[in-house]
């Protein structure tokens, strides 16, 4: 099963920092997935000077749960409290787009 996930970071000042702290941990653990299938697609969301203040995610899991369980408890954006506001959807791909 396919999702999206949209994550937008806190808007605080020590947002960034937070993010920067943890971003060779949340990159190494996308590499992983990627390497093992499990996502598919991601990108940081910039604000208009170019700033990085979120990411978009789209992943491939058996299941919500399992993705929760899997991913999102270990997510170092999540563990680092760098993503605040965090949406979840179903998506299809289109088959094409799959390696």
């Amino acid at each position: 099963m396919q999702f999206v996930l949209i994550a937008r970071d806190g808007k605080d000042e020590n947002a960034l920092e937070r993010r920067m702290a943890v971003r060779e941990k949340h990159l190494e653990n996308a590499k992983r997935m990627f390497d093992e299938g499990s996502l598919l697609y991601a990108s940081g969301l910039l604000d208009e000077n170019g700033k990085m203040i979120g990411s978009v995610m789209t992943v491939d899991f058996p299941s919500k749960e399992v993705m929760e369980e899997e991913w999102l408890k270990r997510e170092p954006y999540i563990t680092g409290d760098v993503w605040k506001d965090i949406e979840i959807m179903k998506t299809a791909v289109a088959p094409f787009c799959l390696k």
